[in-house]
């Protein structure tokens, strides 16, 4: 886009605020304030909606390369522009895996051919994912690509050596280790939680200590050897409380909570409707309470998708041989909106926090999740907070269909979405 380009959000809620003009010029934001001047602008009225920063995933299957079938970087990002998000960090659990320069390279290339957000592409923590040989952590990092977020995600590093080793190889640049806690002796076989639902229905579980024993571990390498971790998708009370308790002490600690643990839980899955089936499994309604008290406290520094797509055949089958993941990143606002917003936990600049400031902290990327302020990039979310409608996934952009939320209600939709001054969103659909 040229500089000359110039477009006018009128009457938007900045952060839910007072309702304010924001003039976008080229790539920035120029102005913010009442009554701004529209001269040879593309006005926008936005009269009523909330204005965000562009929101940002730290956790997002992109499948490509390797299953395509499911995601393209291409059909993930349009799907992330419709959720309101500006950036993404793309999961390494490729084929091949993403656990050398030249993969995460071409991930990170194929986003900026996209478009439509920026991806960041988060590395293999070991070879393959195997959990034996450290991946080139430093390679990756060194890369165009410059990763900063190392993550076995769908796997556990369960080897204490091999994550104290990751801890200690990524302080040298200040990256952070994500980790998928999962003990797996604990959750061999494991179906769903493990509790009365899967006791009723006969279902291999997965215990909540399988989470909280490598979460209660991992906080005390990062500590010992003084680096970062980050707990990826965490799922139960118990959790919580050990985050709660290494943040108290100081320690380098963040955590990131799924829209889907914010409100489903184990109950669904006597339906046996493989679309409930995903790792970490759904769990009690007591641990959905706990996680939104924790993500309003800050124990939980942010909401991230696990956006996980996957064809036709592999969800449309018995429980048993389905595979485990739901696509998140075009209901993921609405879902935080329902759980947080409407329910008084959080406010908008709460939201704004919690799903673009902290992670692009946590994800240490630049001009992502700044304010919304004069002089900023301009990466911004238009979001219609009063719509309720029904979620249909025939509509989505996203290459997959597999949504816990097809025909529920949930409140707001994105309008707008602009990526450094560009909408890759107009009026709910793809610019």
């Amino acid at each position: 886009m040229s500089d000359t380009n110039k477009t006018l959000l009128r009457g938007a809620k900045v952060l839910g605020g007072e309702p304010q003009d924001v003039l976008i010029e080229g790539e920035r934001i120029a102005a913010v304030g009442t009554g701004l001047d529209a001269d040879g602008a593309t006005v926008i009225d936005a009269a009523g909606q909330i204005l965000l920063p562009g929101l940002v995933d730290l956790h997002t299957h992109l499948r490509e390369p390797g299953r395509e079938d499911s995601e393209t970087v291409l059909t993930g990002t349009k799907a992330a522009a419709v959720g309101g998000f500006t950036a993404v960090h793309a999961m390494a659990n490729t084929f091949p895996v993403a656990d050398t320069a030249g993969v995460v390279e071409q991930v990170w290339r194929l986003g900026k051919e996209s478009g439509y957000c920026d991806v960041q592409p988060i590395g293999a923590v070991t070879v393959g994912l195997e959990g034996k040989k450290l991946a080139e952590l430093g390679a990756m990092h060194e890369s165009a690509a410059g990763v900063r977020v190392f993550s076995d995600d769908g796997k556990c590093v369960d080897d204490a050596v091999i994550m104290r080793r990751a801890l200690e190889y990524v302080k040298a640049f200040g990256g952070v280790i994500a980790q998928h806690a999962q003990e797996p002796r604990l959750t061999e076989g494991a179906q769903m939680n493990e509790g009365i639902v899967s006791a009723e229905l006969g279902l291999g579980g997965w215990p909540a200590v399988a989470e909280e024993s490598i979460i209660a571990r991992d906080v005390l390498l990062a500590a010992h050897v003084d680096s970062r971790v980050h707990i990826c998708h965490l799922s139960t009370a118990g959790s919580v409380e050990i985050v709660r308790w290494a943040k108290s002490k100081g320690w380098n600690v963040t955590a990131e909570v799924t829209p889907h643990h914010l409100l489903l839980t184990d109950e669904l899955v006597r339906s046996y409707n493989p679309v409930y089936k995903v790792n970490p499994p759904l769990r009690t309604e007591a641990d959905v309470m706990a996680l939104r008290e924790a993500l309003a406290d800050g124990t939980i520094d942010c909401v991230a998708t696990d956006h996980a797509p996957h064809p036709h055949e592999d969800k449309d089958c018995e429980w048993g041989a389905a595979a485990m993941g739901m696509v998140g990143l075009e209901t993921a606002l609405s879902v935080v909106q329902h759980t947080m917003v409407d329910t008084g936990l959080l406010d908008w600049a709460g939201v704004a926090d919690r799903m673009s400031t902290r992670p692009s902290a946590i994800g240490r990327l630049t001009g992502q999740g700044r304010p919304v302020a004069a002089g900023e990039p301009a990466n911004l979310t238009l979001l219609d907070s009063a719509y309720r409608g029904e979620v249909n996934p025939a509509g989505f952009a996203s290459r997959s269909r597999n949504t816990p939320y097809e025909g529920r209600e949930l409140p707001g939709r994105v309008t707008h979405t602009f990526l450094r001054g560009r909408a890759t969103v107009v009026d709910g659909k793809l610019a």
